[in-house]
């Protein structure tokens, strides 16, 4: 088989790991449908493009016996093969809007960018069940390129985004990251936080949504089902 034909198989093992993060040889396998030997071949090319680079696996470096399996994770010239939505002359206007009328005048444009993206994404998110939400804005989010997920935590969930568009603008616009994640609390009707970027060299952006509380009716009703059975 000739590189030309191996090119798309390594360009899904390439996307699967930027759309769910560092992952060993072994789940790229079994997620992608190929064998072992297939993966470690397309892995180790993306290694010597620079696309990857394999790691030990946090949680289990220096524990129990044996090797721990290597995890494998983009690199930031891996993430410059994927489309970016900005360049340097997207930057350029940005320095000259900052020039031309401060800070401020790039965070109203960051925020008037986002009001069109929630233009779009709100039918979408209002549509679904309120538990289901955070999964629809996901889905909006990937078709627009973030490669993005929602996991579930005990505090809570988070919208993880494997990639984004507009890191390399956004490392020195924080503006931008602050817009979107006030859409993210706009859309969802509730407080958010941002717990890391792409932007600033972290290997996904993770933005944290609290656990639901109780509604004020829930809990009345729990207080006099207590009532009720207590002797």
């Amino acid at each position: 088989m000739s590189v030309t034909d191996d090119a798309p198989t390594r360009e899904r093992v390439a996307t699967s790991i930027l759309e769910h993060g560092p992952s060993t040889a072994a789940a790229l396998a079994e997620g992608l449908g190929l064998t072992a030997a297939a993966v470690r071949r397309h892995l180790e090319q993306l290694l010597a493009d620079g696309v990857v680079r394999q790691r030990e696996p946090r949680a289990l470096a220096g524990r129990g016996r044996g090797r721990p399996a290597k995890v494998f994770m983009i690199t930031d010239a891996g993430r410059d093969t994927f489309a970016h939505a900005y360049d340097d002359l997207a930057a350029d206007a940005l320095r000259f809007l900052r020039e031309s009328g401060g800070d401020e005048a790039v965070a109203a444009f960051a925020r008037r960018r986002m009001r069109e993206f929630a233009g779009r994404y709100r039918s979408l998110v209002e549509q679904a069940d309120p538990a289901d939400r955070p999964g629809a804005l996901a889905e909006a989010l990937s078709a627009d390129g973030y490669a993005a997920s929602v996991g579930s935590t005990p505090a809570g969930e988070q919208i993880c985004q494997h990639h984004c568009p507009v890191a390399h603008v956004a490392g020195e616009f924080p503006q931008l990251c602050e817009a979107e994640t006030e859409m993210f609390a706009e859309l969802l009707d509730t407080h958010v936080q941002r717990l890391a970027t792409i932007a600033h060299g972290d290997g996904v952006c993770t933005t944290h949504l609290p656990a639901a509380r109780p509604t004020q009716s829930t809990q009345s009703t729990n207080a006099l089902h207590t009532e009720r059975v207590s002797p």
